[in-house]
């Protein structure tokens, strides 16, 4: 209904504004059919509503990313009563519009108490979802390669002045950049629609804490660990690596040869040995969108309300997936890339089951 479309796009819109700026959406909005226009200075913008086969052909309304859903349509329904020569068709379908929003918002009030999130329609994902990732103690951004390429975008692309690279001691394993500058803040302004229960954060290029110390690089390698081949083998333990920038290339001398997502690393390296093999993975909010996240089990405990730790076992991902799913929300694409392989679960807060507060309503 025009509710819901409204409600994704006003939300969409905000969040793209807050994080690339007016002019960079205004450039964008140009192919997003829902789009006629964009007004920074009134700081709103004029949208189409879905037609009755759902296409962008209906009527044409002015929406404030200022405002939430329910305060523009007030303003519309306000407006609409005090025009004498509005039409009583017009009159009736915007006290309908009321009538959806009413109805929305018991809606929504029956899935948080359930426990599920809200689904949000994005165009696309956040650009560090493309990788394996973590928030490291500090905000600290990890991003791991899936692959080969992802490898290579991870040197070349994310990876320099201060960052640190991590590497499992294990053939295959990920090329992984612990960021300096670039990672996580706790969001000032957290959405409404993101519960009382799940942190909000956003991305930003500029954290205030810049230092990577040994703590940071022992969380991250850990991270480093688990996202190998490791996990698949079952061991309990294993050995990580870590170096700078500049210890890394692409460059191989005479009788050496450097495929695809490889790299020769040379000087001294800082060994981390008999890491854990054990991820926590915890519901977190970025940019307004509800993320699974995994990380070191002490900090996703610290950070996250609703958590579970796992360990290499016999439950295949997909079926972990799955019952995420159902008992979250969160949909399985999203949660599958985050969990390193078939698991047994350790601990669990929310994540496979209610939480603990609906737990004890029932």
């Amino acid at each position: 209904n025009n509710w819901t479309h409204v409600e994704s796009l006003l939300k969409q819109v905000t969040e793209a504004v807050e994080t690339m700026g007016w002019k960079e959406v205004k450039s964008m909005a140009k192919a997003i059919p829902w789009i006629v226009s964009l007004n920074p200075a009134e700081r709103s913008f004029l949208s189409v509503l879905p037609d009755e086969q759902g296409e962008p052909k209906g009527p044409q309304a002015t929406l404030s990313i200022d405002e939430s859903v329910h305060q523009n349509a007030q303003r519309y329904f306000e407006a609409a009563r005090k025009q004498k020569d509005k039409t009583k068709g017009a009159v009736d379908a915007l006290e309908d519009t009321m009538l959806q929003l009413q109805r929305a918002q018991k809606k929504e009030a029956k899935q948080q108490a359930s426990g599920k999130l809200n689904k949000i329609k994005r165009s696309k994902r956040l650009w560090f979802e493309h990788h394996r990732w973590s928030m490291i103690t500090g905000g600290h951004l990890l991003v791991g390669g899936k692959d080969a390429k992802g490898n290579d975008s991870i040197v070349k692309k994310h990876l320099s002045g201060e960052d640190r690279y991590l590497h499992a001691d294990l053939h295959g394993a990920p090329s992984c950049s612990l960021r300096a500058t670039q990672g996580f803040v706790v969001d000032e302004h957290k959405p409404a629609h993101i519960p009382e229960d799940i942190p909000a954060f956003r991305i930003v290029d500029k954290l205030g804490d810049e230092r990577i110390t040994d703590e940071k690089l022992l969380e991250a390698a850990s991270m480093a660990l688990c996202w190998s081949r490791a996990w698949a083998g079952g061991g309990a333990h294993g050995t990580v690596y870590s170096v700078k920038p500049a210890q890394v290339s692409k460059t191989a001398q005479t009788g050496e040869f450097v495929g695809k997502g490889s790299f020769i690393v040379r000087g001294q390296r800082q060994w981390f040995k008999d890491l854990d093999v054990q991820i926590g993975i915890g519901i977190v909010a970025v940019n307004g969108v509800p993320l699974l996240m995994g990380g070191r089990p002490e900090t996703i405990a610290t950070t996250c309300q609703r958590y579970a730790i796992l360990r290499p076992g016999l439950t295949k991902k997909e079926q972990l997936a799955n019952r995420i799913y159902k008992n979250t929300g969160l949909v399985t694409d999203d949660v599958l890339p985050v969990l390193p392989g078939a698991s047994d679960i350790l601990e669990d807060y929310g994540i496979f089951s209610p939480p603990a507060s609906l737990a004890e309503e029932e």
